[in-house]
């Protein structure tokens, strides 16, 4: 893991159909004025990248997934499965992401990041909401490192809390502890993100459901911290 690299700040748009999830992320994210908070559908939000909750195939087959694929066009669903096949081997762990072309104009990229390994799973008993927020933001530190400024904002909407099943307050804080996270640092790699998350939330089932939770920086041997 390494601090976040200095770079221009992100424009974030949280946005959902879904109020309870809009009200969820105005708590869960009050100490956050720099993020914009809407009800509304994710088609409407002009950014440079859509964030997308998918499965580990990348088959846009249902929640925004298929809403997505139906206003970019089919073709989008080839190019999220021929990243994951060329740089996965097939199959998108949770907690990684991948970012590609979308093909228009708005928006011009397209961050695949998987909630649950297949469709429609409940992951509501899981960490993989966090794992997703965060998978995505280091997508878009990737692309931004290769490609200085071509993400300059990016909308998300609330990650598992319709196919997933994720109650909407959980969404927000698991969301909010993604959205620190990248704030705070930036990872290695994703085999990295998905052991310091896991690490640290791992009895967040013992936490109350309305606090949030920060990721430390881990202290690694030697660091003399």
């Amino acid at each position: 893991m390494s601090m976040n690299r200095k770079q221009a700040p992100l424009r974030v748009v949280l946005t959902d159909i879904n109020p309870h999830v809009v009200e969820a992320w105005r708590a869960a994210f009050a100490d956050n004025p720099e993020i914009e908070i809407h009800q509304g559908s994710i088609l409407d939000k002009r950014v440079d990248a859509w964030v997308t909750p998918t499965n580990s195939r990348g088959r846009m087959d249902g929640g925004v997934d298929a809403v997505i694929k139906q206003h970019l066009g089919a073709g989008i669903q080839l190019r999220v499965q021929r990243a994951i096949r060329d740089q996965c081997a097939g199959r998108l762990p949770v907690g990684s992401a991948i970012c590609v072309p979308s093909g228009a104009t708005n928006p011009r990229y397209l961050v695949s990041t998987p909630t649950m390994e297949t469709s429609e799973q409940n992951v509501s008993e899981t960490l993989n909401v966090a794992l997703a927020c965060a998978a995505g933001f280091q997508a878009i530190h990737r692309q931004n490192n290769d490609a200085p400024g071509s993400i300059a904002s990016v909308a998300l909407v609330g990650m598992g809390a319709e196919t997933g099943n994720v109650p909407a307050r959980v969404c927000a804080n698991l969301m909010w502890t993604g959205y620190t996270l990248f704030n705070d640092y930036s990872f290695d790699d994703y085999d990295d993100l998905r052991s310091t998350i896991i690490a640290q939330l791992d009895d967040i089932e013992n936490t109350p459901d309305d606090q949030r939770v920060r990721i430390a920086r881990p202290v690694r041997p030697g660091s003399g911290r």
